[in-house]
Formats: C-alpha cells, sequence, structure tokens
C-alpha cells in the first residue's frame, strides 16, 4: 500500500523566531529594545495565525503574481497554482484556490 504525501508541507519556526528575540531581548541595551519589541509583536502576530490563513496567503500571492483574478478565471488560477507546485493534484490546488478566495 503507497502513502501518498501531503500536497504541501506548512513549515513554520515563529516558535524559533520567537524564543531567540525573548532571549535577546533580557540582554537588550536600551536602544535595541524598541526594535526589538516590536520584532516580537510581528513574529507573535504570525504565530497567532491558523495554517488556513497562511496557506490562503501564500496562494494569493501565487495568484497576484501571476497576474490571474481567480473569481474571473478558476482554471487559469488553478494552473498558476500548480506551476508554483508541480506537485499538487488538481484537487489540492482548487481547494487552495478556493480557500484564498474564501470560498470553503
Amino acid at each position: 500500500m503507497a502513502i501518498s504525501k501531503p500536497p504541501l508541507v506548512l513549515f513554520r519556526d515563529g516558535d524559533d523566531i520567537r524564543r531567540d528575540l525573548r532571549l535577546a531581548l533580557a540582554s537588550a541595551t536600551d536602544a535595541e529594545r524598541p526594535g526589538l519589541e516590536r520584532a516580537l509583536a510581528l513574529v507573535e502576530a504570525q504565530c497567532a495565525r491558523g495554517d488556513d490563513d497562511v496557506l490562503a496567503q501564500w496562494t494569493r500571492g501565487v495568484l497576484e503574481a501571476a497576474g490571474v483574478d481567480p473569481a474571473r478565471d478558476h482554471v487559469k488560477a488553478v494552473t498558476a497554482v500548480r506551476g508554483a507546485v508541480p506537485e499538487l493534484s488538481l484537487l489540492a490546488a482548487h481547494r487552495l484556490v478556493k480557500g484564498a478566495a474564501g470560498e470553503l
């Protein structure tokens, strides 16, 4: 029996970055502190996002770069997503496009 691999692997390393920023803040000078605090706030906001939101943002970026409006041409949108990740199945690309359009 063959084990199918997932269409996309979402790698999120925000927890490691957040830990490193907190360590840097612990020894930061007064001049460094505001920048590190801002960076930490940005990383925490990204870490709070769900996987579906991250995938939708990625898909919207692919579609924008390809100049494709998924509301006008779903087929071209799916083709663009599959062009970015050729291993994607037709169904997986369809779901990503629908998710990016807020239709799932």
